[in-house]
């Protein structure tokens, strides 16, 4: 067991951690936040993501001893005590989710996919320049995060009603 500090939806905790222990597994077992959901366990489908420092991970990958000093949000951490995020509250008016299942990841990678555009930086596809916010971009980003419900289209609108479209 290795000790391990780590600051979780405003939260300072020092535990003690396997090696092997994944980022995932020390925040549902250990910490007892059931947001992010273990969906496939490899990465693929995002039901995992958490923001690390500012960005999305896949937390399942991840392990929780390499995260020493970081600060982990997770979806619990998005609302402001009582008032929802205001992408939690899109998800609602757009019925941006069904099932529900992919909801936490997918709350977590929207509020990151907002703040990587206001700091212009580039995804896979995007050019060099100001990135402009559109329903491709949107996807794009959005790509590494599953909706086995298909909610794709309710959540690209959730996310532009946020986030505006351009700039």
């Amino acid at each position: 067991m290795y000790p391990l500090h780590l600051t979780v939806n405003g939260t300072a905790y020092d535990v003690e951690v396997d090696q092997r222990r994944t980022l995932l597994d020390l925040v549902r077992e250990t910490l007892d936040l059931k947001g992010p959901k273990k969906g496939c366990d490899h990465g693929q489908c995002g039901a995992c993501t958490m923001i690390v420092n500012g960005r999305r991970i896949n937390s399942c990958l991840s392990l929780a001893l390499t995260h020493d000093g970081d600060e982990v949000t997770t979806v619990e951490g998005l609302s402001d005590g009582e008032h929802l995020h205001p992408l939690q509250q899109a998800f609602i008016e757009q019925d941006a989710f069904q099932c529900g299942f992919c909801t936490s990841g997918q709350l977590c990678s929207a509020s990151a996919l907002i703040e990587e555009i206001r700091q212009d930086l580039p995804s896979a596809v995007t050019g060099k320049g100001p990135v402009e916010l559109s329903r491709e971009e949107i996807r794009e980003r959005m790509s590494g995060n599953l909706c086995r419900c298909g909610a794709y289209n309710n959540i690209v609108e959730a996310i532009t009603s946020v986030a505006g479209e351009g700039r």
